[in-house]
């Protein structure tokens, strides 16, 4: 399984799922993160949080521990 953390600098991923449970992953869907939207990702931070990302033409900055939630293709 691949996750949105694994995707490198500069890649394209499509969204296939959307793991965690609740409020967390109601978060996650309403920042524009749903099955089937494509996500570029367009720096890390160096240590590796946080991610930025971009998703249905606008930028957004995801923890580490919430990219790992959402696995990609």
């Amino acid at each position: 399984m691949k996750t949105l953390k694994d995707v490198r600098v500069g890649e394209t991923a499509t969204v296939v799922k959307l793991h965690g449970e609740g409020a967390v992953k109601r978060r996650i869907m309403d920042m524009g993160l749903t099955k089937g939207t494509e996500a570029y990702v367009r720096k890390v931070a160096p240590l590796g949080d946080p991610v930025e990302i971009t998703v249905r033409g606008y930028e957004l900055s995801l923890r580490k521990a919430d990219a790992e939630m959402i696995e990609v293709r």
